[in-house]
């Protein structure tokens, strides 16, 4: 089982992946949204 914070890190590399392939501006903005959520909590998971 991986650890929170491997998990958060490799789901926001994910996003910022999506968002630069993202088809429309909507999607890119959702996507990077995203990002920034699981980068706070791998911030929060470090303490």
């Amino acid at each position: 089982m991986e650890s929170n914070l491997h998990y958060y890190t490799r789901r926001a590399m994910q996003e910022h992946v999506a968002a630069r392939t993202a088809v429309t501006e909507e999607a890119r903005k959702r996507r990077l949204e995203l990002a920034q959520m699981f980068e706070a909590k791998l911030v929060a998971c470090r303490g």
